[in-house]
Protein backbone atom coordinates (compact mmCIF):
# COMPACT_ATOMS: atom_id res chain seq x y z
CA UNK A 1 0.00 0.00 0.00
CA UNK A 2 1.01 3.23 -1.20
CA UNK A 3 0.41 6.51 1.11
CA UNK A 4 0.16 9.44 -0.44
CA UNK A 5 -0.64 12.93 0.23
CA UNK A 6 -0.77 15.67 -2.15
CA UNK A 7 -2.48 18.31 0.28
CA UNK A 8 -0.73 19.07 3.25
CA UNK A 9 -2.92 21.76 5.07
CA UNK A 10 -4.74 24.62 4.21
CA UNK A 11 -4.56 27.98 5.64
CA UNK A 12 -7.15 30.51 5.51
CA UNK A 13 -5.76 34.09 4.85
CA UNK A 14 -8.76 35.80 6.73
CA UNK A 15 -6.61 38.73 7.75
CA UNK A 16 -7.15 39.52 3.96
CA UNK A 17 -10.31 39.76 3.91
CA UNK A 18 -12.14 43.21 3.62
CA UNK A 19 -15.18 42.39 4.68
CA UNK A 20 -15.36 39.79 6.98
CA UNK A 21 -18.99 40.78 8.42
CA UNK A 22 -20.28 39.34 4.99
CA UNK A 23 -21.26 35.93 3.88
CA UNK A 24 -19.31 33.51 3.54
CA UNK A 25 -16.91 34.57 5.87
CA UNK A 26 -19.10 34.81 8.30
CA UNK A 27 -19.76 31.71 8.70
CA UNK A 28 -19.62 30.41 11.77
CA UNK A 29 -17.04 27.69 11.51
CA UNK A 30 -14.98 29.91 9.76
CA UNK A 31 -14.22 32.34 12.81
CA UNK A 32 -12.01 29.65 14.16
CA UNK A 33 -10.36 28.65 10.93
CA UNK A 34 -6.66 29.65 10.72
CA UNK A 35 -5.02 26.03 9.37
CA UNK A 36 -6.44 22.69 8.74
CA UNK A 37 -4.56 19.87 8.56
CA UNK A 38 -4.41 16.77 6.90
CA UNK A 39 -2.92 13.64 8.36
CA UNK A 40 -4.43 10.93 6.51
CA UNK A 41 -5.36 10.01 3.42
CA UNK A 42 -8.92 10.19 3.90
CA UNK A 43 -10.40 13.31 5.42
CA UNK A 44 -14.19 14.12 6.22
CA UNK A 45 -15.86 17.13 7.02
CA UNK A 46 -18.85 16.87 8.89
CA UNK A 47 -21.61 18.85 10.15
CA UNK A 48 -24.98 20.43 10.49
CA UNK A 49 -26.94 21.92 7.14
CA UNK A 50 -26.14 25.45 6.69
CA UNK A 51 -22.45 24.76 8.75
CA UNK A 52 -20.33 25.71 5.80
CA UNK A 53 -18.96 22.25 4.41
CA UNK A 54 -19.84 22.85 0.69
CA UNK A 55 -19.19 26.09 1.12
CA UNK A 56 -15.56 24.85 2.19
CA UNK A 57 -15.07 22.35 0.29
CA UNK A 58 -15.69 23.95 -2.70
CA UNK A 59 -12.93 26.33 -2.32
CA UNK A 60 -10.57 23.65 -1.54
CA UNK A 61 -11.51 22.22 -5.27
CA UNK A 62 -11.13 25.43 -6.68
CA UNK A 63 -8.11 26.46 -5.57
CA UNK A 64 -7.03 23.21 -6.58
CA UNK A 65 -7.54 24.13 -10.23
CA UNK A 66 -10.94 22.20 -10.30
CA UNK A 67 -14.29 23.51 -11.49
CA UNK A 68 -16.37 24.64 -9.19
CA UNK A 69 -19.57 22.82 -10.48
CA UNK A 70 -17.73 19.62 -10.71
CA UNK A 71 -15.54 18.11 -12.39
CA UNK A 72 -11.30 18.23 -13.55
CA UNK A 73 -9.32 21.27 -14.39
CA UNK A 74 -9.94 20.60 -17.64
CA UNK A 75 -13.62 21.91 -16.81
CA UNK A 76 -14.87 24.94 -16.83
CA UNK A 77 -18.69 25.45 -17.39
CA UNK A 78 -20.75 27.12 -15.47
CA UNK A 79 -24.23 26.92 -15.18
CA UNK A 80 -25.31 29.97 -12.72
CA UNK A 81 -22.60 32.24 -10.91
CA UNK A 82 -23.36 30.75 -7.28
CA UNK A 83 -19.45 30.26 -6.79
CA UNK A 84 -18.45 31.90 -3.49
CA UNK A 85 -15.76 33.95 -3.61
CA UNK A 86 -14.06 32.03 -0.39
CA UNK A 87 -11.47 30.36 -2.60
CA UNK A 88 -9.62 33.47 -2.88
CA UNK A 89 -8.79 33.52 1.36
CA UNK A 90 -7.78 29.73 0.92
CA UNK A 91 -3.93 29.00 0.86
CA UNK A 92 -3.09 25.17 0.02
CA UNK A 93 0.12 24.02 0.99
CA UNK A 94 0.86 20.81 -1.02
CA UNK A 95 3.53 18.14 -0.94
CA UNK A 96 5.93 17.36 -3.38
CA UNK A 97 3.96 14.82 -4.69
CA UNK A 98 1.58 15.93 -7.63
CA UNK A 99 -1.77 13.80 -8.71
CA UNK A 100 -2.07 11.93 -11.69
CA UNK A 101 -5.60 12.87 -11.76
CA UNK A 102 -8.45 15.24 -9.18
CA UNK A 103 -11.91 15.54 -9.57
CA UNK A 104 -14.86 17.42 -7.78
CA UNK A 105 -17.52 15.06 -7.53
CA UNK A 106 -20.81 17.49 -6.39
CA UNK A 107 -24.41 15.93 -5.49
CA UNK A 108 -25.91 19.66 -5.74
CA UNK A 109 -24.66 20.69 -9.33
CA UNK A 110 -24.43 17.08 -10.31
CA UNK A 111 -26.81 17.41 -13.07
CA UNK A 112 -25.35 20.30 -14.77
CA UNK A 113 -22.32 18.12 -14.97
CA UNK A 114 -23.62 15.73 -16.97
CA UNK A 115 -25.44 17.91 -19.08
CA UNK A 116 -22.20 19.49 -19.85
CA UNK A 117 -20.42 15.94 -21.08
CA UNK A 118 -23.68 15.93 -23.51
CA UNK A 119 -22.62 19.15 -24.84
CA UNK A 120 -18.71 17.84 -25.38
CA UNK A 121 -20.52 14.75 -26.69
CA UNK A 122 -22.82 16.14 -29.52
CA UNK A 123 -19.86 18.89 -30.20
CA UNK A 124 -16.47 16.50 -30.50
CA UNK A 125 -17.91 13.18 -29.05
CA UNK A 126 -15.81 10.20 -27.41
CA UNK A 127 -16.16 12.05 -24.06
CA UNK A 128 -18.55 9.17 -23.19
CA UNK A 129 -15.74 6.93 -23.18
CA UNK A 130 -14.34 7.87 -20.29
CA UNK A 131 -17.37 7.77 -18.18
CA UNK A 132 -18.94 4.06 -18.74
CA UNK A 133 -19.60 4.54 -22.39
CA UNK A 134 -23.13 6.48 -22.20
CA UNK A 135 -24.85 9.50 -21.15
CA UNK A 136 -24.95 9.52 -17.29
CA UNK A 137 -28.69 11.11 -17.79
CA UNK A 138 -29.32 7.42 -19.43
CA UNK A 139 -28.27 5.85 -16.18
CA UNK A 140 -30.19 6.46 -12.70
CA UNK A 141 -28.74 8.80 -10.22
CA UNK A 142 -27.33 6.18 -8.30
CA UNK A 143 -25.59 4.51 -11.38
CA UNK A 144 -24.21 7.78 -12.70
CA UNK A 145 -22.38 8.56 -9.75
CA UNK A 146 -20.56 5.29 -9.69
CA UNK A 147 -20.04 5.29 -13.03
CA UNK A 148 -18.33 8.58 -12.58
CA UNK A 149 -16.14 7.22 -9.70
CA UNK A 150 -15.37 3.61 -11.32
CA UNK A 151 -14.42 5.18 -14.69
CA UNK A 152 -13.00 8.45 -14.13
CA UNK A 153 -11.35 7.63 -10.45
CA UNK A 154 -7.44 6.30 -10.79
CA UNK A 155 -4.57 5.77 -9.06
CA UNK A 156 -2.25 8.53 -7.47
CA UNK A 157 -5.83 10.54 -7.69
CA UNK A 158 -7.23 13.37 -5.45
CA UNK A 159 -10.77 13.14 -5.12
CA UNK A 160 -13.17 15.80 -3.32
CA UNK A 161 -16.40 14.65 -2.95
CA UNK A 162 -19.50 16.85 -1.79
CA UNK A 163 -22.17 14.10 0.04
CA UNK A 164 -21.93 11.50 -2.42
CA UNK A 165 -24.25 9.77 -0.24
CA UNK A 166 -27.32 11.81 -1.92
CA UNK A 167 -27.12 9.64 -4.51
CA UNK A 168 -26.31 6.38 -3.82
CA UNK A 169 -27.85 3.47 -1.61
CA UNK A 170 -26.63 2.01 1.65
CA UNK A 171 -25.22 -0.90 -0.79
CA UNK A 172 -23.42 1.61 -2.92
CA UNK A 173 -22.57 3.61 -0.33
CA UNK A 174 -20.80 0.37 0.77
CA UNK A 175 -19.39 -0.75 -2.65
CA UNK A 176 -17.67 2.88 -2.66
CA UNK A 177 -16.23 1.95 0.40
CA UNK A 178 -14.00 -0.59 -1.38
CA UNK A 179 -13.52 1.17 -4.42
CA UNK A 180 -11.38 3.97 -2.01
CA UNK A 181 -9.47 1.34 -0.31
CA UNK A 182 -8.62 0.33 -3.72
CA UNK A 183 -7.74 3.78 -4.62
CA UNK A 184 -6.17 4.62 -1.55
CA UNK A 185 -3.74 1.52 -1.75
CA UNK A 186 -2.40 2.77 -5.02
CA UNK A 187 -1.70 6.21 -3.97
CA UNK A 188 -5.04 8.87 -3.79
CA UNK A 189 -6.69 10.92 -1.36
CA UNK A 190 -10.43 11.82 -0.59
CA UNK A 191 -11.58 14.98 1.41
CA UNK A 192 -14.98 14.01 1.98
CA UNK A 193 -18.50 16.31 3.17
CA UNK A 194 -20.72 13.63 4.33
CA UNK A 195 -23.73 12.86 6.61
CA UNK A 196 -23.26 9.19 5.91
CA UNK A 197 -22.36 7.22 9.09
CA UNK A 198 -21.53 4.16 6.60
CA UNK A 199 -18.77 6.34 4.74
CA UNK A 200 -17.54 7.74 8.33
CA UNK A 201 -16.93 4.49 8.89
CA UNK A 202 -13.84 4.19 6.64
CA UNK A 203 -10.73 3.01 9.20
CA UNK A 204 -7.91 5.48 9.75
CA UNK A 205 -9.91 8.22 8.85
CA UNK A 206 -9.58 12.11 10.05
CA UNK A 207 -13.17 13.43 10.95
CA UNK A 208 -13.54 17.26 11.34
CA UNK A 209 -16.36 18.55 13.02
CA UNK A 210 -17.48 21.67 11.97
CA UNK A 211 -20.00 22.38 14.09
CA UNK A 212 -17.27 22.37 17.08
CA UNK A 213 -14.92 24.81 15.07
CA UNK A 214 -12.93 21.47 13.27
CA UNK A 215 -12.78 18.97 16.76
CA UNK A 216 -11.38 16.06 15.38
CA UNK A 217 -13.99 12.79 16.12
CA UNK A 218 -13.93 9.59 16.62
CA UNK A 219 -16.38 7.52 14.43
CA UNK A 220 -18.28 6.55 17.62
CA UNK A 221 -18.50 10.36 18.67
CA UNK A 222 -19.93 11.74 15.80
CA UNK A 223 -23.51 12.74 16.05
CA UNK A 224 -24.20 10.82 12.97
CA UNK A 225 -23.87 7.53 14.19
CA UNK A 226 -24.98 8.23 17.53
CA UNK A 227 -28.48 9.16 15.77
CA UNK A 228 -28.29 6.43 13.62
CA UNK A 229 -27.44 3.77 16.15
CA UNK A 230 -30.41 5.00 19.41
CA UNK A 231 -33.16 5.10 16.17
CA UNK A 232 -32.20 1.55 15.31
CA UNK A 233 -32.00 0.33 18.91
CA UNK A 234 -35.23 1.84 19.94
CA UNK A 235 -37.05 3.06 17.12
CA UNK A 236 -40.36 2.96 18.85
CA UNK A 237 -39.57 4.57 21.56
CA UNK A 238 -38.34 7.47 19.03
CA UNK A 239 -40.81 7.69 16.83
CA UNK A 240 -43.54 8.08 19.81
CA UNK A 241 -41.39 11.08 21.25
CA UNK A 242 -41.26 12.48 17.58
CA UNK A 243 -45.08 11.75 16.52
CA UNK A 244 -46.76 12.83 19.52
CA UNK A 245 -45.89 16.45 19.07
CA UNK A 246 -47.44 18.63 17.34
CA UNK A 247 -45.83 18.96 14.42
CA UNK A 248 -47.61 21.87 12.69
CA UNK A 249 -45.94 24.33 15.28
CA UNK A 250 -42.00 22.67 14.22
CA UNK A 251 -40.14 25.92 13.24
CA UNK A 252 -36.95 24.70 12.84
Amino acid sequence: MVISMFIKRIEYEKEKIINPGKYPYNIPCLKGLDVLEFHSPVTFLIGENGSGKSTLIEAIAISMGMNGEGGTNNFNFSTKNTISPLHQYIKVVKTSKLPQTKFFLRAESFYNFATHLDEIEQDSGGIFTYYGGKSLHEQSHGESFMAVMKNRFGKNGLYILDEPEAALSPTRQMSLLILMKQLIDEGSQFIIVTHSPILLSYPGAEIYDLDHFFSLRKYEETEYYQLYKLFINDKDCILNELLSKDIYNIKD
